[in-house]
């Protein structure tokens, strides 16, 4: 039932903007602004009546004689209509009964189509004998039932058909899916499958459900006629639904006609693409897994390769199928391609300066997926490099997204490209006085590496001076390590760290802030039987 109301709906919508046309001819007077009125008996048309004449305006002559004429219908006489000349055959005046019902003046026509007071006098004689002859039927109760019985049938019948029409659809649009998915399996050219399944069966069935609403809303729109024609009030709204719903009709088949070799060769354009999109994908694939090695190619610009090349491929067939679209010549089609045109080239502005920043990080290689990278600072594990936005996940588990154009205006430190192969850099600044010699700092730093245990020694840690600051130096480490998951870079630092402080403190070495200004009274060390203090436990203790 919701269906069914959906489909009236619809259909009543058309009808009340097509019938309008219909209610009344053409006015026919030109140059020359005058008010126009209808006079409508029974709510048909009969004649437009104009004005101002001798002081009384177009509505009061429509009126006047609606009031007449309804008067003469309802004193039961004889409803003859004819017409005679009047105002020495100036005018020609139109009665019902042998009374006078309205006047045709020279006001009332349009000399220059050639007409005259005798034509348009008989031409609303003929529409109000009709009129009247609704007029008596709509006051004819065994007519009218008649209708309202008529009327419940047809709707009975319309709701069985489209209850019918919702079955069948669901039936053979079904099967009829599934088959051409099923064929579209076997189209293929050098084994590439052309089309995909999931596709053609949506489309499938999209195309059956829209064949569906159309026959829906063309049964829907014939029963909506019928009952308006079983009425004399709305039989003017039956008429003219049926003319204008067929003329649209005939302009909608015609139309069709016009641009089925142009979709068509636009279908073939758009099915040629995807074709080469295809066969170009299984090339890329080969490149991606390393299978294939070119000088200009290789896996990391595999993927924003391929990305290029179905865009310039997609673009290209649209330039192609552009001119052949249905309507493409228009101007309201050229208009709306300019107002997409403007929108993208000021709206776009920052989304194509995103895409080209993205494409330009992918081909100078800075960073891949599982890199661990420094970017300003934000530090963490790449786990996803787009067209516009960088993802990393920080030791933490927060992700963080950073646009390309400000990762393209930032200094980018990648930690796992410092040797080939899997794992990364890890490196720390400690800062100690002038009064520890610099060979045993850096003796305590290398033995701090060794006891950790994630990182290695065949790829021999640095320690660097970096600054001769005025209280003390500065003492840069950097070690490798081969752990796989660049997301554990914060648990080694976190050990490397306390093998630091535990190596320094061994030695009675104190590591100095850069507020260090003097030396304490008493170092500031810790001591080896304090390390454990309390809460801390040593390892191997369990808490009981």
């Amino acid at each position: 039932m919701h269906r069914l109301s959906v489909v009236l709906a619809a259909v009543a919508s058309i009808a009340w903007a097509t019938v309008g046309a219909q209610e009344r001819p053409p006015e026919g007077q030109s140059g020359v602004t005058l008010q126009t009125a209808p006079v409508k008996i029974a709510n048909r048309f009969v004649v437009d009546l104009r004005g101002p004449i001798a002081g009384y305006s177009a509505a009061e002559r429509a009126r006047t004689s609606e009031q007449r004429i309804e008067a003469l219908l309802a004193s039961g006489a004889d409803p003859v209509v004819s017409t005679e000349a009047a105002e020495e055959s100036k005018a020609t005046r139109v009665l019902l009964a042998g009374k006078h019902a309205f006047l045709i003046t020279q006001v009332d026509i349009n000399q220059q189509a050639g007409e005259t007071t005798q034509i348009v006098a008989r031409e609303a004689a003929q529409r109000l004998e009709k009129a009247v002859g609704e007029w008596r039927e709509q006051h004819t109760p065994r007519y009218l039932l008649i209708a309202s019985a008529l009327t419940a049938g047809a709707t009975l019948v319309l709701a069985a058909a489209l209850w019918l029409l919702l079955r069948v659809n669901g039936w053979i649009g079904g099967r009829l899916a599934a088959a051409a998915a099923k064929h579209s399996e076997k189209l293929r050219v050098d084994g590439v499958r052309l089309l995909d399944a999931s596709h053609v069966l949506n489309f499938t069935r999209g195309v059956i459900k829209l064949i569906a609403w159309i026959i829906a809303l063309s049964v829907a729109a014939g029963w909506l006629a019928f009952v308006f024609d079983r009425f004399p009030y709305t039989r003017p709204w039956g008429e003219g639904m049926q003319g204008n719903l067929l003329g649209l009709l005939k302009q909608v088949a015609l139309a069709i006609a016009e641009a089925g070799p142009g979709l068509l060769l636009v279908v073939v354009i758009f099915l040629i693409a995807r074709f080469i999109v295809r066969a170009f994908a299984v090339f890329f694939d080969q490149v991606e897994k390393g299978r294939v090695s070119l000088t200009w190619i290789d896996a990391d610009t595999a993927q924003p390769t391929r990305r290029l090349f179905n865009l310039a491929v997609w673009l290209f067939a649209l330039a192609l199928a552009y001119p052949y679209l249905p309507g493409a010549q228009t101007d309201a089609f050229k208009g709306i391609s300019v107002l997409i045109g403007l929108m993208a080239t000021l709206g776009g502005a920052s989304a194509v300066g995103q895409a080209f920043s993205g494409l330009i990080l992918m081909y100078i290689k800075a960073y891949r997926r599982g890199d661990y990278v420094r970017i300003g600072d934000t530090e963490g594990t790449v786990v996803e490099l787009g067209m516009f936005a960088t993802k990393i996940r920080t030791g933490l588990g927060e992700e963080i997204t950073l646009p390309n154009a400000g990762i393209m205006g930032t200094t980018t430190k990648n930690y796992s490209r410092a040797v080939p192969g899997t794992g990364y850099v890890v490196d720390t600044t400690v800062t100690i006085g002038y009064s520890a010699p610099w060979r045993q700092v850096e003796a305590m730093l290398l033995e701090a590496t060794r006891r950790t245990p994630d990182i290695v020694q065949n790829i021999a840690p640095i320690v660097r001076q970096t600054a001769l600051s005025d209280y003390y130096v500065e003492y840069r480490l950097a070690a490798y390590t081969p752990t796989e998951n660049p997301a554990q870079r914060v648990d080694v630092l976190n050990r490397l760290h306390g093998n630091i402080q535990d190596v320094f403190n061994e030695y009675g070495v104190q590591i100095l802030s850069p507020h260090y200004m003097g030396d304490p009274r008493e170092p500031a060390l810790v001591p080896k039987d304090q390390w454990y203090a309390a809460p801390a436990r040593p390892p191997g203790n369990k808490v009981e």
